[in-house]
């Protein structure tokens, strides 16, 4: 066997690679990676905060039980009653189940799961892992891992919905919702939009470079051999599988922030203060509305202006027909009548390309570089009983030598920015000339300071800070 399959000796052995950066979060999260606290808090403020929902009701495939986890229940409240007090969270990997596992190297062995993993908000209102099932369907194959499970068996559960994490971060809230969906729009956008419509001029900052580093991506990353073929589980056509899969809950509201938010029960402030990512891009998503919405209503004076343009319509009509095939479930619009329709759509485009890339994409290297804390692989299959796991077979279950390395390397890489970046806001080249529309440019870069400035100045102290939408840190597209 290659030096660069064999195994770690044991987790301090990960450090032999692991690169300390001043001023990133990831020394803290190889310190602290094992603990409750820290698995919780990254469904809140990794970078894939976009998985929790609200648990409204137990699913009958997750068969969890107020015995199994009354000693973490912290209210005196039963199972069930914390359910209805809206204390319960829920990750469900669900699109993993039955995704072919990469089987590139015939000389080693890859594993999927499709865990689901109950939360709990305590009284301190930390969310904390209280039950893990490693596949969809119940049975004595497939326990409930538990925190009262020996060490071993509740760390290698964890690692598991870890390992998924990443499968679904880099796949499908990556990838697909942010790269390949501001693709879409782009190419849209240059087959019916003139150069001289205003919204080219809006949107045109927005989709620089997009088209080129998917291109790079399709080239080295996601192809035959690429990346995901030496490093990642769901390499070698999974990824494919996955995301074609994917694209039937990708619906126009799913990529609306404020929507996306309400419908997975995260907006209730007072109930979860610490989830920033959501309270960060509340703050973003407004500015840039508000923004397009001075550029919109001073071109369009009213939805009748917006009904009669052609180019448009022909616009919207081309990313419903060709970008998201027409399938009836996306819901994308195919004509819109209202100038406040056209305002929301392209709040959707410009957050898509700068926030929410950003929120999801320059974390990587904070809270993906401590290998054990987000294997890019798993070469053990998931545990079938309690009792089994040990330091060896969690050593034997996450990534080899080279694939921790290539791991490694594609985290950092993704989570550099460009030498000549431009942040959001910032639009250098003049393509309006506009009075009207430059007064509303300086407005909204206003927005973006005094949002940056109250970002600093939560952050300051904090041994975890938020800072992957703060607006200094968001480029204006999706460009790495």
């Amino acid at each position: 066997m290659h030096m660069f399959q064999t195994s770690w000796t044991d987790f301090a052995d990960f450090e032999k690679i692991f690169v300390r950066i001043k001023n990133t979060i990831s020394e803290y999260v190889m310190q602290h990676w094992k603990e409750d606290f820290m698995f919780g808090y990254q469904f809140l403020n990794g970078c894939n905060p976009v998985v929790i929902k609200k648990c409204t009701k137990l699913p009958d495939k997750f068969p969890v039980t107020n015995e199994m986890v009354s000693v973490s229940l912290e209210r005196d409240l039963t199972l069930e009653q914390e359910v209805e007090a809206g204390n319960i969270y829920i990750a469900d990997y669900e699109d993993l189940e039955g995704i072919s596992p990469n089987c590139t190297d015939p000389c080693t062995l890859q594993y999927l799961a499709a865990p689901i993993c109950l939360l709990y908000r305590n009284v301190q209102n930390k969310i904390m892992p209280i039950a893990i099932q490693l596949g969809q369907t119940p049975g004595k194959d497939n326990p409930i891992f538990l925190p009262t499970d020996g060490q071993y068996d509740w760390l290698l559960a964890k690692i598991w919905v870890r390992s998924s994490d990443f499968q679904y971060h880099q796949n499908i809230t990556h990838l697909l919702r942010t790269h390949l969906m501001t693709e879409m729009f782009a190419v849209a956008m240059y087959r019916q939009l003139p150069a001289v419509h205003p919204v080219y001029k809006l949107l045109i900052p927005h989709v620089r470079f997009t088209i080129a580093i998917n291109t790079k991506a399709r080239e080295q990353l996601i192809c035959e051999c690429g990346i995901f073929d030496k490093a990642n589980a769901t390499g070698g056509g999974g990824h494919v599988q996955l995301i074609q899969k994917s694209m039937k809950n990708l619906t126009f509201r799913s990529l609306c922030f404020p929507d996306m938010i309400k419908a997975r029960g995260m907006d209730n402030k007072e109930e979860l203060p610490t989830y920033f990512y959501r309270d960060d891009g509340y703050r973003v998503w407004e500015a840039t509305k508000s923004f397009v919405s001075d550029v919109v209503r001073f071109y369009y004076t009213s939805d009748e202006m917006l009904q009669e343009d052609v180019e448009i319509q022909a616009f919207i009509k081309d990313v419903c027909s060709f970008g998201m095939q027409d399938f009836d479930y996306c819901e994308f619009p195919k004509s819109l009548k209202l100038r406040e329709e056209l305002i929301e759509y392209l709040t959707v485009i410009v957050f898509t390309a700068s926030a929410q890339h950003a929120a999801v994409n320059f974390g990587q290297y904070d809270w993906c570089s401590w290998i054990p804390n987000a294997p890019s692989t798993m070469r053990m299959p998931p545990p079938s009983k309690k009792g089994w796991a040990t330091v060896d077979l969690i050593i034997n279950s996450l990534p080899d030598r080279g694939r921790s390395s290539w791991h490694l390397g594609a985290v950092w890489a993704l989570s550099q920015y460009q030498d000549n970046e431009l942040f959001l806001g910032t639009y250098p080249d003049e393509h309006f000339i506009e009075k009207p529309v430059k007064a509303a440019m300086e407005k909204f870069r206003k927005q973006l300071v005094e949002i940056t400035s109250t970002i600093k100045s939560r952050n300051e102290g904090k041994k975890l800070p938020y800072y992957n939408m703060s607006p200094d840190k968001i480029p204006n597209s999706v460009a790495v």
